[in-house]
C-alpha cells in the first residue's frame, strides 16, 4: 500500500515523457523559402499529457495522505518526475516555438540551434525551484515563487491556444521570437524568485480565511467559459496578481 502514491509519481513521470515524444513528432509544411520543413503539428497532444501529469501530480499527495504513505523517498521522486512534465516537456514545446518562428523567417533554416536553447532554462529554473522546495519547510499553504506545476500548464496552453486561436495578432505573437524569449525570462524568474504565492490549499471553508482562493476559482470558471484556452495565461496572471494583492494570506 505504501508504493500506491509512488505509482502515480512514476504515472505523472511517464505522461512527462509521452508529452515530450508528441513534442519532437514532426508534420510537413512548406517554410517561407519554399523548402519543405518539419513542424510540430501534434504539440497539442504533449499539453493533453502535461494536463494528465498535473492532475496524477494533484492525485498523488492525496493518495499518500489516504494511505498515510507519505516518505521522504516520494518527495524525492515527487521533483523528479516533476521536473520531466512540468520543467523539460514544457522547454521543448518553447524550443520547438523558437524553431517555428526562426524557420518562418527568410533563410530561417540556416539559423544556429543556439539561438534555441535559451528554452532549456526553463528546465534549469524548474530545477532549482523544486531543490529549494524540497529544503524548506514553511511552504504548506503558500510558495516562495511559481510552482513548477503552474508555469509547466502554462506553457502547456501555447500549443493550443495557437491552433484553436482565430486571432491572428495572437497566433503571430506566438511565432515572435522576441516575445517567447521574454516569456522564458518571465517564467524562470518567477519560479526562482521568492514571491509570496498562495497554494490552493483550505484550512478551512469560511471566505474570510480564503477569499483569494475563491477568487481564483471563480474567476477560472468564468475565464474558461468565455476565453476557452487563453483563459490559462489570464489565469496565471490573476493568480499572481491575487497572490500579491492577498500576501498575507498566501502563509
Amino acid at each position: 500500500m505504501k508504493q500506491i502514491p509512488n505509482i502515480f509519481t512514476l504515472l505523472n513521470l511517464v505522461c512527462g515523457c509521452i508529452a515530450i515524444t508528441f513534442i519532437l513528432q514532426n508534420g510537413i509544411t512548406i517554410g517561407a523559402d519554399g523548402q519543405y520543413i518539419a513542424l510540430p503539428e501534434k504539440m497539442w497532444m504533449a499539453s493533453l499529457f502535461i494536463g494528465i501529469a498535473a492532475i496524477v501530480d494533484f492525485l498523488d499527495g492525496f493518495v499518500a495522505r489516504l494511505f498515510n504513505a507519505s516518505s521522504e523517498m516520494g518527495k524525492q521522486l515527487d521533483s523528479l518526475a516533476d521536473v520531466v512534465s512540468f520543467g523539460v516537456a514544457p522547454s521543448m514545446i518553447v524550443y520547438q516555438f523558437l524553431r517555428m518562428s526562426f524557420v518562418s523567417d527568410v533563410n530561417g533554416l540556416n539559423t544556429p540551434v543556439i539561438y534555441l536553447f535559451p528554452a532549456f532554462i526553463i528546465a534549469a529554473a524548474g530545477a532549482y525551484r523544486l531543490a529549494r522546495f524540497n529544503l524548506e519547510t514553511t511552504q504548506s499553504y503558500g510558495f516562495k515563487g511559481v510552482p513548477i506545476p503552474a508555469a509547466g500548464l502554462l506553457l502547456a496552453s501555447l500549443p493550443l491556444i495557437y491552433w484553436h486561436t482565430e486571432n491572428v495578432i495572437i497566433s503571430n505573437l506566438l511565432l515572435n521570437k522576441w516575445f517567447l524569449y521574454a516569456l522564458i525570462i518571465l517564467v524562470s524568474g518567477l519560479m526562482v524568485s521568492t514571491l509570496p504565492l498562495m497554494a490552493l490549499k483550505f484550512k478551512n471553508v469560511t471566505i474570510k480565511d480564503n477569499l483569494p482562493k475563491y477568487l481564483i476559482v471563480l474567476f477560472t470558471i468564468v475565464a474558461a467559459i468565455f476565453l476557452k484556452w487563453l483563459a490559462v495565461p489570464v489565469v496565471f496572471l490573476a493568480y499572481i496578481i491575487l497572490s500579491l494583492a492577498f500576501k498575507n494570506k498566501t502563509t
